[in-house]
């Protein structure tokens, strides 16, 4: 039985885009988060592959039956848990005609227009987000699509170790980093694979809005250069995971500024805010100052997981760092030194044709569209957060400047647990907790591709009659 013909794909393909967008219209009918035990889904499972090809309608049927009962929802509008993970409809055929490609862009010459197209469109974020021109790839810095934020963090914090052991002639041992007690838990997993111990990152207190203390940086570093160690990076956040605080970058640059260390910023979730010139004064202050900073596109700008951004000031230090360039992989167009191999600038040497869905959702959307986005995301927020603060059963526990509203019930952490517990319990929506301080906090991140102002009224609707 052949079961890889073009008209067999092309009737299958267009099935299956019509089940995609059928769920995507019906993906707020569904409990957010799924009622299931552990291991329920294999026992639907066979026990063994099947011997010949299944017919599609098998499969589809499947679908229905045993995964989407079975997943949470992140493409509800009444998913307001974690970050969003947008997925929108140019971002998504952009990723159908990447795979149908099948493009493996790791250098230039094995597929050009998967990397000048990545090129290009990184370019035009530059613009469209409002970054300093030090980050454009016709300087000496560039921009490069990673998977996540954890990936460019970690390349950030193997650029950064290499320079600094090459500038100081020091082993790994007397390396030292610096993040803030907010930070995302990639950067100490970044630096445990970058061959360094957890206590060779030091977090550093916050203020009472959660962000980090320049002050108490300084004299951490003091510390350490006093016990004749090295610092070779700080990691700043710019919208940190548990409350989107925003580090004061501009001080925090000045004490990197002083001691020559590199200095990189997470903005995974906030960086997307850009887009519109009033935020830019909150998210983009200092940036002329930094050696790399990133974002997820996959988390507020409308494009499907998996996709951040990575930018460096100078590209030298990542490609010192991660270049590698066996016999194999030798061609002419690297040789002249006339293009860019993203294989330098990553991890992995396999690399799929990202761009596209990004090139696809700005071309789509245009500059407008992605402004209205996060326009309504933060509105959204604000007028939640103002239900939270008329009501004295609940207290804000942080501020809302973007879309993320913190808040915890005035009875205390059981009681607010509680009120989370009910909440997700209804299927209604779906809300996640954190810790601010010695607060149990309910998280309410709001921003998804499909939310409008009737999804934020009916959780404060549940809000409401659960507390």
């Amino acid at each position: 039985m052949k079961t890889d013909g073009i008209a067999e794909f092309r009737d299958a393909g267009h099935r299956l885009v019509d089940w995609v967008a059928a769920y995507l219209e019906h993906a707020g009918e569904h409990p957010v988060q799924p009622d299931v035990a552990p291991g329920s889904v294999r026992a639907r499972l066979p026990a063994h592959p099947p011997e010949h090809p299944e017919p599609w309608d098998a499969i589809v049927s499947d679908l229905d039956r045993i995964v989407v009962p079975a997943i949470t929802h992140w493409q509800s509008p009444s998913f307001f848990g974690f970050f969003p993970a947008n997925a929108s409809g140019p971002s998504i055929l952009g990723d159908l005609v990447s795979s149908g490609l099948g493009v493996q862009g790791m250098s230039w010459a094995t597929s050009p227009a998967c990397t000048e197209v990545e090129t290009h469109v990184l370019d035009w974020l530059i613009e469209l987000l409002g970054l300093p021109e030090r980050f454009r790839s016709d300087g000496p810095g560039g921009g490069v699509i990673q998977d996540s934020a954890s990936s460019a963090n970690l390349c950030a914090i193997l650029a950064a170790r290499d320079r600094a052991r090459a500038r100081a002639g020091t082993g790994l041992g007397k390396l030292r980093a610096y993040t803030s007690t907010q930070a995302h838990s990639s950067i100490e997993k970044g630096i445990r694979v970058a061959g360094l111990t957890p206590a060779q990152l030091r977090t550093i207190d916050v203020d009472e809005t959660f962000a980090m203390r320049p002050e108490a940086l300084a004299a951490a570093i003091a510390e350490d250069l006093d016990a004749g160690l090295v610092p070779f990076l700080v990691v700043a956040t710019i919208g940190t995971t548990s409350s989107l605080a925003i580090d004061p970058v501009d001080a925090i640059a000045d004490v990197c500024a002083a001691r020559g260390i590199w200095l990189h910023l997470d903005a995974a979730m906030a960086g997307a805010a850009g887009v519109v010139a009033e935020l830019r004064p909150l998210v983009n202050r200092g940036l002329d100052r930094v050696d790399s900073w990133c974002f997820d596109p996959h988390k507020w700008l409308l494009t499907n997981f998996d996709c951040d951004v990575l930018y460096v000031a100078d590209r030298a230090p990542l490609l010192e760092s991660l270049s590698v360039l066996p016999e194999y992989l030798r061609n002419r167009a690297t040789d002249s030194g006339a293009v860019i191999d993203y294989r330098d600038w990553h991890v992995p040497l396999g690399r799929r044709f990202r761009a596209l869905k990004l090139w696809f959702v700005i071309r789509r959307y245009g500059a407008a569209g992605l402004r209205a986005h996060i326009e309504r995301g933060v509105r959204l927020a604000r007028w939640l957060a103002d239900r939270i603060d008329d009501d004295d059963r609940f207290v804000r526990l942080a501020p809302c400047d973007l879309s993320l509203v913190c808040f915890a019930h005035r009875d205390g952490d059981a009681a607010t647990e509680a009120l989370l517990d009910a909440v997700n319990a209804t299927g209604r929506a779906f809300l996640t907790h954190t810790r601010l301080g010695a607060r149990y906090s309910i998280r309410a991140a709001i921003g998804g591709t499909r939310t409008e102002r009737e999804h934020v009224e009916a959780l404060w609707d549940l809000l409401d009659s659960l507390a």
